[in-house]
């Protein structure tokens, strides 16, 4: 039998919303770190480019 959900008062969803915020806010800072990073050539990871690519068809 369907029983409703207790409703979440407005402390507890504002706190789960700006955690939910922050973690993705923390995300989005560690793509645009690693975008940087590989535009600037300074990229500490191996990833493949257009002439690799080239290379393996040969």
């Amino acid at each position: 039998m369907a029983v409703p959900k207790k409703k979440r008062s407005k402390a507890k969803k504002r706190t789960h919303k700006s955690l939910w915020k922050g973690k993705a806010r923390a995300e989005a800072q560690k793509a645009l770190s690693l975008g940087k990073s590989v535009l600037s050539g300074r990229s500490s990871f191996i990833y493949p480019t257009e002439e690799d690519d080239e290379d393996n068809e040969e």
